[in-house]
């Protein structure tokens, strides 16, 4: 279609397409006085332009309906004003290996909840220029990593040149932020936070950006072989704070308006929103860019992102992120794709060996998967896809529109459905293909006003004034239907004053209007089913109401044993108005009632056990009990209930209530729960085994005791003992009775 041209349709198919959606709506039933009011009111409201098309007596009002409605009113459908949506495409240059997106603007008149539909065309082009920017965690556990990705360059220009021979390269890094308890702060760990104190490490930083966008694998390769490992204390990274700063840094990183791609390689998982309160830091991300010299320098001050935040910006800069992680935070970061519309997760080597393999895995899942997608909207406006899939898996109705597996030059379809619920001002909203540059530009206008071209008629309004959409429109001192009446220099609120009822603020009682100060009642369309005597209606047979507004019947208040309102209501306008605290439809339930368990145990006693209070009357005093005539009968709606009798025993039961006031059919379980005599011989028998094992207890006890202080004086006398020193001297006057001879000639 040329630029500049309007969607065109035939005269009788717009006149179809306008008469079958009004078919379609209904035009609700309130009281309108201008086309302009008619038309906002509902989407299937029309107006009848139509000079004296009312009658006397009848309001404005009557001109606002439906079609079918006014056409069978006598309105002429050239009489009939139908504002409807208005559809123009303003730019919608044909698909080409430039052009993905097609229309590129359109502008839309819209009706009051009249959906506008139009069709919005992709195909993906051979060839689309990339920008790749890799994102490296430097934490100590990448050492190996960082060696393989230093030769990286040329293999991943290379393996990009495949897709398209318009392809850029850039680097940055990444570890955490330089506060404890995420980084090491000593003086020397803050210089060399290796563990290894002879490997050679820079110093940790939150987000370094090293090499801009380029196509020179040369250049990609010396400044990355100049980047040496770092480290810090914590598992989780700072690859948040990184990813925002790649994101909203478009200057310094070089990106293009072409497919934006951000590889994020990592081993573990990451800090968000909250954590830098770990480290002191409380101020709130604030989502804008913060580079010095290539260095994220004030990645203390402010806190890690949350993950909406990060959505949001990669969303407004068209990145689509590739998470290249190792198997052990695989699970982590496919959540966190979950949240991300476009985004891709690969499992990558301890040793990125199958970098360059994951990544052209995650580029064509992503440009194959066309995903529709609108900027902010009014809350005012409403916009659903229908998306025509080439795998015919059409979606109906959804917040976006989805097509997966589309290959290069594979067009697929998406209808757009755009609605306004309320007059909105002039608006204007982009639809665009995620992680891709080309947009759609919608520019919204209401279309809540009639055009009605009233042609001059000096004979109409008798002359007083000009006639709009039908209506006079009176000069001044001139008033009524068609300006007949002369208002003699009075004010409009002169001549209401004798149209108020005991000076009410409703003009002829809301049922009519002031014509030269006496009121004009309106008629109905309704036929007559009552007569007002004094005030208050005096409905005909068949009908019921305060204004005979209902048709009697009971058809709605009848339950499913034919009572109305179970006997405890009454029906109006066939509905149930229920007594004290029942509630309708049926008057069946009363979630306030108290419960009767405790009221009715003496009647459930003696209509079942024959015991009790009311043994000797029972039918007199309990006439409303009554037992079913299956005892195994049972409802939904009863009420279960667990009492004591006269007897003291606990009797289980159920109580339903029956149609009526107070009348309740018992179910009650035969077995009761009464209380066993007491046992005089085990107690007497227990008492004095008690007492003389108690004794028995005190004499062991005291026993123990005793052992224990003599062992103790024992131990005592024994200590003593050994202290005691006796004198070793012999008595002077002892003398021995053994004597010893000597042999002096005897030898040995």
């Amino acid at each position: 279609m040329p630029r500049g041209c309007c969607l065109q349709l035939p005269a009788v198919t717009w006149v179809l397409l306008l008469v079958t959606t009004a078919f379609a709506m209904e035009c609700p039933k309130i009281k309108v006085g201008t086309c302009k009011d008619c038309i906002q009111s509902g989407p299937g409201c029309a107006w009848c332009k139509k000079l004296n098309f009312t009658k006397a007596g009848e309001p404005d009002s009557i001109r606002c309906d439906t079609i079918e409605q006014l056409k069978q009113r006598g309105c002429p459908d050239s009489e009939i004003e139908f504002p409807g949506n208005e559809i123009k495409r303003t730019q919608d240059h044909s698909l080409s290996n430039k052009i993905q997106l097609t229309p590129q603007e359109v502008h839309l008149k819209l009706r009051i909840g009249q959906p506008a539909m139009f069709e919005v065309k992709f195909r993906r082009a051979l060839g689309y220029p990339i920008d790749l920017y890799y994102l490296m965690d430097l934490s100590y556990s990448m050492l190996d990593d960082l060696e393989k990705v230093k030769k990286l360059g040329g293999e991943l220009l290379r393996a990009l040149e495949s897709t398209t021979h318009s392809r850029r390269i850039g680097f940055g890094s990444f570890v955490d932020k330089t506060v404890l308890p995420f980084v090491n702060t000593h003086p020397e760990k803050l210089q060399n936070p290796c563990p290894n104190k002879d490997k050679k490490c820079q110093p940790p930083f939150a987000f370094k950006h090293i090499l801009s966008l380029t196509d020179n694998a040369k250049q990609f390769e010396n400044e990355v072989g100049k980047q040496f490992i770092s480290g810090n204390l914590d598992a989780p990274e700072g690859g948040l704070d990184a990813m925002m700063q790649a994101a909203v840094c478009g200057d310094l990183i070089g990106w293009r308006n072409v497919t934006r791609l951000l590889v994020f390689a990592t081993d573990d998982g990451f800090h968000f929103a909250g954590d830098g309160k770990l480290g002191g830091i409380l101020t709130p991300n604030d989502g804008k860019c913060h580079l010095e010299d290539n260095m994220y320098k004030r990645s203390n001050e402010f806190d890690y992102p949350s993950v909406g935040q990060l959505v949001q910006k990669l969303a407004e800069n068209n990145i689509q992120p590739i998470f290249a992680v190792t198997s052990k935070v695989v699970d982590v970061y496919k959540k966190l794709s979950e949240m991300i519309p476009k985004s891709a997760v690969g499992e990558l080597n301890e040793d990125s060996s199958n970098i360059i393999e994951l990544i052209q895995v995650a580029y064509n899942n992503l440009s194959s998967r066309i995903i529709l997608e609108h900027s902010t909207l009014l809350d005012t406006l409403d916009v659903k896809y229908v998306s025509k899939c080439n795998n015919d898996k059409d979606s109906m109705d959804e917040v976006r529109g989805q097509c997966d597996n589309v290959k290069i030059n594979d067009e697929v379809t998406f209808k757009v459905k755009v609605t306004a619920k309320a007059c909105i001002p002039n608006y204007s909203f982009t639809i665009r293909p995620l992680g891709f540059t080309d947009t759609l530009t919608v520019h919204v206008a209401s279309n809540c006003d009639c055009h009605c071209n009233d042609q001059p008629d000096p004979s109409a309004c008798n002359g007083q004034g000009i006639t709009k959409c039908g209506i006079c429109s009176c000069n001044s001192r001139y008033t009524g239907k068609n300006c007949e009446c002369d208002t003699k220099g009075k004010t409009s609120k002169e001549l209401e004053h004798s149209c108020r009822r005991d000076n009410s603020s409703m003009i002829c009682s809301g049922q009519g209007d002031c014509v030269c100060g006496q009121c004009v009642c309106h008629t109905s369309d309704v036929p007559a089913r009552g007569q007002c005597d004094c005030g208050v209606c005096k409905c005909l047979p068949g009908y019921e109401g305060s204004a005979c507004q209902c048709q009697q019947s009971t058809d709605g208040c009848v339950n499913i044993r034919g009572h109305v309102c179970s006997l405890r209501g009454t029906c109006h306008c066939n509905r149930c108005q229920c007594w004290g605290e029942y509630q309708p439809p049926f008057c069946q339930e009363c979630p306030g009632c108290l419960s009767p368990c405790g009221q009715y145990i003496s009647c459930v006693e003696c209509k079942f056990f024959n015991s009790g209070p009311f043994e000797k009357n029972c039918s007199q005093a309990c006439p409303n009990i009554q037992l079913p005539m299956n005892s195994t009968e049972v409802s939904i709606n009863d009420r279960k209930c667990r009492e004591k009798d006269s007897q003291n025993c606990w009797m289980s039961f159920r109580m339903v209530q029956e149609d009526g006031k107070e009348i309740y059919t018992i179910i009650v379980d035969p077995d009761r729960e009464c209380p066993q005599p007491p046992n005089v011989p085990l107690i007497v028998g227990s008492t004095i085994a008690g007492v003389f094992l108690i004794g028995i207890l005190i004499l062991v006890i005291w026993r123990l005791l005793m052992e224990l202080l003599d062992r103790r004086e024992y131990r005592r006398f024994e200590k003593e003992k050994t202290k005691a020193k006796w004198n070793d001297a012999d008595n002077p006057l002892f003398k021995s009775a053994t004597t010893t001879v000597v042999n002096p000639r005897f030898t040995e």
